[in-house]
């Protein structure tokens, strides 16, 4: 584990407990930026979502926890928020919970880097199994994946021209 995991890993060991009473799930605890230009994005998530009133009350608690924690050093902006509706997948728990989900995977193979989208159908801890839409069942490494995350279906797409004559329909019964 490299110096920076581990830093990561003792600010989310410090950030927890602080969120849990405020019914959220830490999600994750991101350092990024170089020395002059950091930010400490930290980002939680419950059932129903995480509303502006959340965000603060998190802010006002972790704030003073990533202030007295020694693993910050020099100064940093501290940014709070919901990952998203569609989230990044970095820990092996953002696998775990993303089973069933639509997910795009970007990972390197023996040819050359491979981007594969589909169902994540399961995962083992090490090993990331995606269903794609063509059936078939790729088998990737967590090891190899370089980037990953859950991917938002807006549903199905009007077909072209629709619009144009939903108008015209429109104009024609006014």
């Amino acid at each position: 584990m490299s110096a920076h995991e581990q830093q990561l890993d003792a600010l989310r060991d410090a950030i927890e407990p602080a969120v849990a009473p405020l019914g959220v799930d830490l999600y994750d605890v991101e350092l990024l930026g170089g020395a002059s230009a950091r930010t400490l994005r930290v980002t939680v998530t419950r059932a129903g979502g995480v509303d502006l009133d959340t965000i603060t009350d998190v802010t006002k608690a972790v704030s003073p926890v990533v202030d007295g924690a020694a693993p910050v050093n020099g100064s940093y902006l501290l940014e709070v928020s919901s990952p998203g509706i569609e989230r990044a997948l970095r820990r092996p728990e953002h696998y775990e919970s993303a089973v069933g989900s639509e997910v795009s995977i970007k990972f390197h193979t023996d040819d050359g880097p491979r981007r594969v989208r589909g169902i994540l159908a399961d995962f083992d801890g090490t090993t990331a199994v995606v269903e794609t839409e063509a059936g078939e069942r790729e088998l990737i490494a967590l090891v190899s994946i370089t980037q990953a995350r859950t991917v938002f279906s807006w549903g199905p797409q009007s077909r072209p021209g629709n619009a144009k004559r939903t108008r015209t329909r429109a104009k024609e019964r006014s």
